[in-house]
């Protein structure tokens, strides 16, 4: 039987590349979105077109703790368990600082850091011992040189900080982890200016934004037991910085 992962976030970007390296591993995958209908059954048709496996799509808002609960029970019925699940869904909402809104910082939160928290909890309900938590984490969350996103810098920040509170808390049943992406090829970020692109790719040591490909690879190995020893860890995936 394959082993389950549940992914939030999960119809594009780093997310669907994160879904198809868990797929090409054999596993069943099931797809969290909340507004990206059409791409989440694209990418659940992608994965039962070229893999041996299962896949289910689940709309539900992670900052809504009744819908999170809804969308973990639905994944148990289905599949009749959850072997990781990869805290990816978040939201940015850049402005200057002095157009920054309590209401956007709250929403960023809620989505960012405690939508992470209630998905854990209720996933290490059912999950058995070997399972594994990975977050999403972000360089940002160290680097804060862009007070633009300061309200996404700071849930960043405080999912490493869940990182390691759960790893205590889930030991040694689950082991909770995160990675912490630089900047990613993804759709959104090549609409990006190109010039600012040129001058953030020359801090990079590697010289360009990582494939999502590369970071869903560290996002797989840390739930394979070859990293059966890793467990509330940081992994820095930038490029060097």
């Amino acid at each position: 039987m394959n082993k389950v992962v549940l992914i939030t976030g999960a119809s594009r970007g780093l997310g669907a590349a994160i879904a198809l390296e868990f797929a090409k591993n054999n596993y069943d995958i099931i797809i969290n979105y909340l507004n990206s209908k059409e791409q989440a059954n694209i990418l659940k048709e992608t994965i039962l077109k070229n893999y041996n496996v299962r896949a289910l799509v689940i709309k539900a808002d992670v900052s809504d703790e009744a819908q999170v609960k809804m969308m973990v029970q639905a994944a148990f019925n289905t599949f009749g368990a959850i072997d990781v699940l990869v805290n990816n869904a978040g939201i940015a909402i850049d402005s200057l600082v002095e157009d920054k809104t309590v209401e956007n910082f709250e929403k960023i939160l809620k989505v960012n850091l405690i939508g992470a928290f209630s998905c854990a909890r209720e996933c290490a309900k059912i999950m058995k011992e070997g399972s594994s938590i990975i977050n999403i984490s972000s360089t940002n969350a160290v680097n804060q040189y862009y007070p633009y996103s300061l309200d996404y810098d700071a849930s960043k920040a405080g999912l490493l900080s869940l990182t390691n509170n759960l790893a205590v808390e889930y030991s040694p049943k689950i082991r909770v982890n995160a990675v912490m992406p630089g900047w990613i090829n993804t759709e959104m970020n090549k609409e990006l200016d190109e010039e600012y692109i040129a001058a953030e790719s020359r801090k990079i040591l590697l010289g360009r934004f990582a494939e999502p490909e590369e970071i869903a690879n560290v996002v797989y190995f840390l739930a394979t037991p070859q990293a059966s020893y890793i467990n509330g860890s940081i992994i820095r995936v930038d490029g060097g910085h």
